[in-house]
């Protein structure tokens, strides 16, 4: 057979069934060779070898206690902890289906040998309860992507979902004419920001409920002048999208400094306020997910300035209280 024929099965035999916990010999690679029909002898195995180190491709050599040749593929284009680090990132991400899933994770183990992949497996778990339904997905992330780079319009429908857990296309089924700036992941779910027209400003979708997307011949409404998609995503994602802006103080107890950084980064602005307490900065666009947040520390996190948040903050708590009960 032809000798590139067998040293690309080398290669393949190397990748795909050792690492440095399960190296060949140079007989163990003779036989393998042998059941891919190639007749092999050591001197060829050695020189097949040389030729693959000389194209730079990672193959260590140690010896067994028998002084034994041991070959088995050092660096790979990902680390088993990478590869573990990029599976479980595919298994929690809600936004992409089971189906996808699992496609996607058998990609991943492909880079690995065959036992670092038996590893990979026993670790995985899909929750399917919490998984997206949406099978297309990842080509409608592609045909985002694609218009991004591309500089046009795409034209789409949007669902939302009804009491009875049925999809409903949003305002009949009208097409969206969207200009798609970039995509933004956030809280498990993935969202692209760009210029609506019919809402006549720049808005984010979530991506999972997009369908029959399309490219359009059509420019792109450029970005505003100034525009950051990092501030943007700021206001919407950690300032939740209320209609006003304002800079808000608010006084937290010392063990929710974490919950603090969480929701407004690192460089949030803070100051110590006696023994039990810190005092927090921040640019909140002020509205009732706003409030839910601060609801959910039950008094622990107080709202010091301005007064007429405070007293927004003050009436939502009265209306939700005054209620009735069902």
């Amino acid at each position: 057979m032809n000798p590139k024929s067998r040293l690309l099965t080398l290669l393949e035999i190397l990748n795909n069934e050792t690492d440095d916990d399960n190296p060949i010999t140079i007989t163990g690679i003779i036989n393998r060779l042998e059941a891919e029909g190639f007749s092999a002898t050591r001197k060829t195995v050695a020189s097949d070898i040389e030729t693959l180190l000389a194209h730079n491709v990672d193959i260590i050599c140690n010896k067994d206690k028998g002084k034994n040749n041991l070959y088995f593929i050092g660096n790979r284009t990902f680390e088993l902890p990478e590869l573990a680090l990029l599976v479980e990132a595919v298994q929690a991400a809600k936004f992409i289906s089971v189906k996808q899933s699992n496609k996607l994770i058998k990609k991943l183990s492909s880079q690995a040998s065959v036992h670092q992949a038996d590893k990979l497996n026993r670790r995985l778990y899909v929750d399917k309860q919490v998984k997206s339904a949406n099978e297309n997905l990842l080509y409608t992330v592609d045909l985002l992507h694609t218009a991004i780079n591309s500089g046009v319009k795409v034209s789409f429908q949007y669902f939302e979902y009804s009491p009875q857990k049925k999809k409903l296309l949003k305002h009949g089924g009208k097409l969206y004419i969207f200009s798609p700036y970039a995509m933004l992941w956030n809280n498990d779910n993935y969202y692209v920001l760009g210029y609506c027209e019919s809402h006549e400003k720049v808005v984010t979708f979530r991506v999972d409920r997009i369908t029959s997307s399309k490219l359009t011949a059509n420019k792109a409404v450029p970005k505003p002048k100034g525009f950051k998609v990092e501030d943007y995503s700021k206001a919407v994602f950690q300032m939740w999208g209320g209609e006003v802006l304002q800079t808000v103080r608010l006084r937290c107890e010392n063990s929710l400094m974490k919950s603090v950084i969480d929701r407004f980064g690192e460089k949030v602005k803070t100051e110590i306020d006696g023994d039990n307490h810190f005092i927090a900065e921040a640019d909140v666009s002020v509205s009732p997910l706003f409030f839910g947040w601060l609801v959910g520390f039950s008094g622990r996190i107080e709202i010091l300035s301005p007064v007429n948040v405070k007293e927004r903050y003050f009436e939502t708590l009265r209306q939700i209280l005054e209620k009735p009960v069902q």
